[in-house]
């Protein structure tokens, strides 16, 4: 802030944030500390790359002006980020009634015998303001009271919670390949119960016929079950 007589000029600072090929504009507010009418004319040691307006005009008593300084789209960018342009203010009282349009430069001259009131302003380059972050944005327009509470710093809880909502689902897969393993078996198990009972029938029926031969029956039937056993073993391996 200037600490001039009859314009308070703020910022003396005008600050950029610098982007290649787009134009930037930055807002500087002039406030008449009188109770006259101040008319005001900017300049500027580079006026091909800057646009002021209005770059002329004037400010009622007690009042405030905004003039807007936008800065021409630049092709390069330079190398030390440094700017050399200069900006300066004239303020100088006006006659009553004067409106913006009957401001002349002969009005600044100091030839002229008028008192005529400068503020020098600089330029800088700042950097441009980041984009919002992808993770915020999306917990702001459609995410679950779950991932709201993930922005307010429980972001290892949520992850935890999306962690062993996984795991039933693997339980239920191993349960149902367990179940129909067991269930496998269990008809094979059947399978082989009603084979051995069909096979013991028949050596049933065998001793008997065996019995008139000399064949003792407890023996023909150990080694049919010996066999049948045998064979079970064998299936299994």
């Amino acid at each position: 802030m200037s600490t001039s007589e009859l314009l308070t000029v703020e910022p003396l600072d005008l600050q950029f944030p610098f982007e290649l090929k787009k134009q930037i504009s930055c807002s500087l507010y002039l406030t008449n500390k009188t109770d006259n009418n101040v008319a005001f004319k900017v300049k500027t040691t580079n006026p091909k790359k800057y646009c002021v307006r209005p770059n002329t005009g004037v400010v009622l008593p007690r009042s405030t002006c905004e003039v807007l300084v936008t800065m021409q789209a630049q092709k390069e960018a330079p190398s030390d980020m440094q700017c050399k342009d200069k900006f300066l203010l004239q303020g100088v009282i006006a006659s009553p009634g004067v409106t913006a349009k009957e401001v002349t430069p002969e009005m600044f001259s100091k030839e002229a015998g008028h008192l005529v009131e400068e503020t020098k302003l600089k330029v800088t380059y700042v950097a441009p303001p980041r984009p919002p972050s992808p993770v915020h944005e999306g917990s702001e327009e459609g995410s679950s009271p779950r991932a709201s509470v993930s922005d307010n710093g429980h972001g290892s809880e949520f992850s935890r919670f999306s962690v062993d909502k996984g795991e039933p689902q693997e339980n239920t897969s191993e349960a149902r390949a367990l179940i129909t393993k067991l269930t496998e078996e269990k008809q094979s198990a059947m399978q082989l119960n009603n084979r051995l009972q069909r096979e013991l029938d028949q050596l049933r029926r065998e001793s008997k016929k065996s019995q008139s031969g000399g064949i003792p029956f407890m023996y023909v039937l150990l080694v049919g079950l010996i066999g049948l056993i045998l064979g079970y073993i064998m299936k299994r391996t």
